[in-house]
């Protein structure tokens, strides 16, 4: 009788029907998270903490979702989803961040993200997040779904199109949005890890194209936006 053999074992994530993730985060320590909490739900095949490299390693790995933070010290999510969206246009993209800023979830959902939750999303939740955007369907956590509808809608409070807000790259819109906030830039330093001469370089930018004088004006300008 013919010895009857046995068939393999899979590695655990790379079973049928299970998705391919790649996480951008800059903290290794969340990434790390994520990976233990999604190991039995998707297999993730890389990751990345700046946009260089999340740009060449998505390239190469060609996953089916990014979990894409927003905030980066390099120019964060709204960067990558810039520089992939044409050559890559069958990777799904979902931002994964801290932030509920509502410039924040209509920048990202603009350059191209399928979907935007907070992350205090459970582990479940998240994976089912995946799963949808994966096949399609766009995903916001509950409080930030109104965002979107309110920007498409384009109300005069949200619009969809802002010629001013445009011509500021990511990083001077994050700096924009501290210091309208109070941080000293000294704090917005810290706080994007950045040179204070950077900041100061950003906010004069940012003056000079808003044709705007002092920081007073740009506060004001800000809570007009609701970027505060």
């Amino acid at each position: 009788m013919a010895e009857q053999s046995t068939p393999p074992v899979e590695p655990e994530g790379t079973g049928p029907g299970r998705l391919r993730v790649f996480l951008v985060d800059d903290h290794a320590m969340f990434r790390a998270g994520v990976r233990a909490e999604l190991g039995a739900h998707v297999e993730v095949v890389g990751e990345a903490s700046t946009v260089a490299d999340a740009v060449s390693r998505i390239a190469a790995t060609g996953p089916d979702v990014v979990l894409l933070d927003v905030h980066m010290p390099d120019g964060g999510g709204r960067a990558v989803l810039e520089a992939m969206r044409r050559s890559h246009p069958e990777v799904r993209f979902l931002a994964l961040s801290v932030s509920d800023a509502a410039e924040d979830v209509i920048g990202l959902i603009r350059a191209g993200a399928r979907g935007y939750v907070t992350k205090t999303i459970s582990p479940d939740e998240l994976a089912a997040a995946i799963r949808r955007v994966a096949d399609g369907d766009a995903v916001f956590s509950p409080r930030l779904a109104g965002f979107v509808l309110d920007a498409f809608a384009a109300r005069p409070d949200a619009p969809v199109a802002d010629p001013e807000l445009d011509q500021l790259t990511n990083r001077e819109r994050e700096v924009l949005r501290l210091l309208a906030r109070g941080y000293a830039y000294k704090e917005i330093a810290r706080e994007l890890y950045i040179s204070i001469k950077t900041v100061e370089t950003h906010v004069s930018n940012v003056l000079r194209k808003l044709q705007m004088s002092n920081r007073y004006e740009l506060s004001r300008w800000a809570a007009d936006r609701r970027l505060v």
